[in-house]
């Protein structure tokens, strides 16, 4: 099947349900973006900042890109002016790096808050406790270029279905709290990006409004991996 296949087999899944289709396209060629975009996807995502500007460069400026990789502080000045969504806020640093290059960019960026929910050590995000001292802090109430509209959150890798739904269920739980706590009357706090091609579905089951979906579109990644610099 065509990427565009791929892709709309996926979409006219999610839209049924009012979820939204992040397209994972990390390690792809400008030309497999420009097909999917094409195919009518208009949200991609990226793990790495160098390949997300060249892409960004080359692409369609209508294109909706979300940053869903680990961010190191000193890179957030290169996505600063454009991009539309970092999913991957995991420290107070970070947030305060991102309000400071957004001011600078006049314009306001919006953030989710990558939450730790894998039993796991290998992945990013903060403890819950940590979110919530975060959206206390006098620093975060000082920022007014950044807006946080949600939670993202990495299920563990190759666990059985009911520690995956459990981990997707308890993010549901603190989004809710949180929402209720501290953006009780902000319509714009709704994001929970949880759920990638393996267990998208479980999800959804769980509340997830938007997934991040890769190689099940585009297939095999085509070009080498890129190396973060220090």
């Amino acid at each position: 099947m065509s990427i565009a296949d791929n892709l709309l087999k996926y979409k006219n899944e999610l839209d049924e349900v009012a979820v939204k289709l992040i397209a994972v396209s990390k390690y792809q060629e400008a030309s497999a973006v420009l097909e999917a975009y094409n195919a009518g996807q208009r949200v991609f995502g990226e793990n790495i900042v160098q390949e997300l500007v060249e892409k960004q460069a080359q692409l369609p400026q209508d294109i909706e890109w979300h940053l869903i990789g680990h961010l190191q502080t000193n890179k957030v000045k290169y996505i600063a002016p454009f991009i539309s969504l970092i999913q991957s806020v995991d420290s107070l640093k970070l947030l305060v790096e991102i309000n400071k290059q957004a001011a600078k960019n006049k314009r306001v960026i919006d953030c989710l808050l990558q939450i730790y929910i894998a039993d796991e050590d290998t992945k990013f995000g903060l403890g819950y406790d940590e979110a919530i001292d975060l959206l206390r802090s006098e620093e975060f109430a000082a920022m007014k270029n950044v807006r946080i509209i949600g939670l993202m959150g990495i299920a563990s890798n190759n666990a059985q279905e009911k520690q995956t739904l459990d981990e997707f269920t308890e993010l549901k739980v603190l989004f809710d709290g949180i929402k209720v706590s501290f953006f009780r009357k902000d319509d714009g706090f709704k994001e929970l990006s949880m759920g990638m091609s393996g267990d998208y579905k479980l999800a959804i089951e769980a509340g997830s409004t938007m997934v991040r979906v890769g190689s099940n579109i585009f297939g095999k990644r085509k070009i080498k991996h890129w190396k973060e610099e220090a």
